[in-house]
């Protein structure tokens, strides 16, 4: 039974995942990332003890997926916006000290990717990449059935690649890029920048367009245009077994799965694209949970795997 972690900057959620990728038990709190990291820890640990009682088994590992970057050797946290103060710390053993058990860390992205590709929608192929689209746009590639890292270990930025080079200026500096075209909160950006009325979600966005309005449809429209190009680029630089689209973005899946599709096809001309599938996430909710136990197997049960 493995003790999953899922930091996010809203929320920590924290449960017990069985070897199926199956949740036993869960719960979670907010992440409340200004009362610092020590307080954070204790409450990871309190969440730890009360699921593996509740579910009757002993934590045999830990798993732990965690937003923005983070060393997955030293568990060190870097430079991340949505918990401010928690930079140099580490969490890997703040957390040994704490459980005599082998600890595992990841970015998020890298850990739903494990998730979606071995418990999920990507089960049985070797050659996936997971993208996550909502306040931002990430993404995790597994190749030959292996979480695939860059130089000194460090996390490949797909979010970043850029689009239009004259698009809208992104904080990583450049224009243009695919977070900065297509995640939630530049879905929602875009639309109010052209209405009129009160600044809305990315959600309100697509309830809009599910009722008709013809504002909203467009907006929709045009957010599965660029998640089309970004999915396209990654089918002709990876040809890849499978896509897999996931995220709060996605749980409108239905007004964009059919345009990002079509993009797709007309964009990938030199790689066999109808061997390709593009499907979106099925763990749901649960994909950072999930995630997060499959890093533990990944780092250290991969033989087993």
């Amino acid at each position: 039974m493995i003790g999953a972690i899922d930091i996010g900057g809203t929320k920590i959620a924290v449960g017990m995942v069985d070897d199926d990728g199956r949740i036993v038990r869960s719960t979670e709190c907010p992440t409340n990332a200004k009362a610092g990291f020590s307080d954070a820890i204790s409450r990871m640990t309190s969440m730890l003890r009360q699921t593996s009682t509740e579910s009757g088994a002993a934590i045999t590992g830990i798993g732990i997926g965690s937003a923005g970057p983070v060393d997955p050797e030293t568990g060190l946290i870097g430079n991340v916006e949505f918990l401010p103060g928690w930079e140099g710390d580490s969490l890997v053993p703040a957390l040994a000290k704490e459980f005599d058990v082998q600890i595992a860390v990841e970015n998020d992205a890298d850990a739903a990717a494990l998730g979606e590709a071995f418990w999920g929608a990507g089960r049985g192929k070797r050659n996936v990449i997971f993208v996550t689209i909502g306040t931002g746009l990430g993404a995790g590639i597994i190749l030959d059935g292996k979480l695939y890292r860059g130089v000194d270990g460090s996390h490949p930025e797909l979010g970043h690649h850029v689009l239009d080079a004259d698009g809208p200026l992104c904080s990583c500096g450049a224009r243009g890029c695919w977070e900065k075209l297509a995640s939630g909160t530049s879905l929602a950006e875009w639309y109010n920048e052209q209405s009129s009325t009160e600044p809305i979600t990315a959600k309100r966005i697509f309830e809009l367009a599910a009722a008709g309005n013809a504002q909203a449809m467009g907006a929709a429209e045009r957010e599965a245009y660029y998640l089309g190009v970004g999915v396209a680029n990654l089918a002709t630089i990876f040809s890849p077994e499978m896509i897999i689209l996931g995220g709060s973005v996605m749980g409108s899946a239905a007004m964009l799965m059919d345009g990002i599709r079509k993009v797709v096809r007309q964009n990938c001309a030199f790689v066999p694209h109808e061997k390709i599938e593009v499907r979106v996430a099925s763990l749901g909710p649960y994909t950072g949970l999930i995630g997060a136990a499959r890093v533990w197997h990944h780092r250290f049960a991969r033989d087993e795997a």
